[in-house]
């Protein structure tokens, strides 16, 4: 009996289960229908031919662009109907060189001291948001002193938990013992967290290790810090810090698992010992000497110049420390980014955001046709260049189909005043409108 008993028992579970299952499988809802979504666009920015369309039609369904076409391009029945018929639509900006984790109240690294990595990832939160409605749908981080807090915020954008641009991060700036990307200036015998030394390496060895630390992380790129820095205490901008076999030991390891290298490098021997270790990016390129230039085009390596955040830094905006303001660069850097242009080194847009805040990254723009580029490069740089930098030309950067639908749209025309990208009034990410 006890036996039989048993038997009953288990199938009785058995019908109470199959009964649930069945009942779940005819409650589900069913799958929802794509969304369509057609905008009408005035003027076209074409970023891979460098033209101007009139009256295109684009066609979005969910997250990707289907079709982009002339005015009498067949609209789908029960379309969501976008009307930009008088503005200029444009790819979603990508800006390569950003730090949403921190902001241009915070002038001195110190600070870090003063705030945990739960804080910083919450004051995190508006910046992404501001970036995002700048018209800026997709971001390069390239590092944070309190290590792996882009990550998580990477992470929390993509799941939709908090609205910023798609993100591609760094996790942490990998810099010699009292680097550029070091945390200086504060007493010997204090210890520091843990990410807040996360990156520190010497030597090639420490160096393959803290990208492996980095490639278990999660993260999108490696960031190298070659050279002193402007923005760190008892830094030198011009001298080495990495040598050639550390940098290249950063090339090979981030090459194994398909990640590329920036490198921070101001001066000129730094910014060659990068290029000629394989490094995808030189930031910043301030002190870059003639043949350095011609290494960067000969190589293929992109020049990543910010050459409008010295407007931040000079005028001592928010209490920059007197330090950090005696360290003079900005003109020089200004005219070997227009000897770049007129040389061909590809550019991409970039442009240390939280060195001034966040949301103001267009402001760069004026400044590159400043020196040298005409308005469809500038935009060229902040668009199909840097996905290609970024290693994602298939997947944003354009207008195209197949590609997803980061779509922006400003009043105006953007090739007669490019400071016009400042005042962005529709903003588009991956299908879903987030200003209108």
């Amino acid at each position: 009996m006890p036996n039989r008993a048993f038997a009953i028992f288990v199938w009785l579970l058995y019908l109470a289960a199959h009964t649930e299952a069945q009942v779940a499988s005819t409650t589900a809802a069913p799958p929802s229908a794509p969304v369509t979504t057609v905008i009408r666009a005035g003027k076209f920015i074409d970023v891979e031919t460098g033209k101007v369309l009139a009256n295109q039609v684009i066609v979005v369904r969910d997250k990707k662009i289907v079709s982009v076409g002339e005015g009498d391009t067949a609209i789908p029945n029960g379309a969501m109907m976008i009307d930009l018929s008088h503005m200029t639509v444009m790819p979603g900006l990508i800006d390569c060189h950003t730090h949403l984790v921190g902001d241009a109240t915070d002038t001195d690294p110190v600070s870090e001291l003063r705030k945990t990595s739960a804080v910083r990832a919450f004051e995190s939160i508006p910046n992404a948001k501001v970036t995002l409605l700048a018209g800026f749908t997709t971001v390069r981080d390239v590092g944070t002193y309190r290590a792996l807090v882009d990550v998580a915020l990477r992470d929390a954008i993509a799941r939709g938990d908090v609205i910023g641009p798609r993100m591609f991060v760094a996790g942490a700036y990998i810099t010699i013992t009292g680097g550029g990307g070091a945390l200086n200036g504060v007493a010997p015998d204090i210890t520091l967290p843990w990410d807040l030394r996360f990156g520190v390496a010497d030597g090639p060895d420490e160096v393959r290790q803290r990208v492996r630390a980095l490639e278990a992380n999660g993260v999108d790129l490696i960031k190298v810090i070659a050279t002193g820095a402007f923005l760190s205490h008892g830094s030198i901008p011009s001298t080495d810090d990495f040598t050639y076999d550390e940098i290249r030991a950063a090339v090979e390891e981030a090459g194994k698992k398909g990640l590329r290298v920036a490198a921070h490098a101001h001066g000129a021997d730094g910014i060659k010992n990068a290029v000629r270790a394989g490094v995808a990016s030189i930031e910043h390129g301030t002190f870059i000497d003639d043949e350095g230039l011609r290494m960067m085009k000969e190589h293929g390596t992109y020049l990543v110049a910010d050459i409008y955040d010295d407007e931040c830094i000079s005028t001592g905006i928010n209490g920059m420390p007197a330090d950090f303001q005696a360290k003079q660069g900005a003109e020089t850097q200004r005219q070997n980014f227009k000897k770049a242009v007129l040389l061909g080194v590809k550019i991409a847009f970039g442009t240390d955001a939280s060195v001034c805040p966040h949301g103001t990254n267009a402001k760069q723009f004026a400044y590159q046709v400043k020196y040298g580029q005409t308005p469809m490069q500038a935009i060229q740089s902040a668009t199909i260049n840097a996905a290609t930098l970024i290693g994602k030309p298939e997947e944003f950067g354009s207008i195209a189909p197949g590609k997803y639908a980061d779509i922006i749209a400003v009043s105006g025309d953007v090739l007669a005043d490019v400071r016009v990208l400042e005042h962005v009034a529709f903003v588009m990410k991956e299908g879903k409108i987030y200003k209108q």
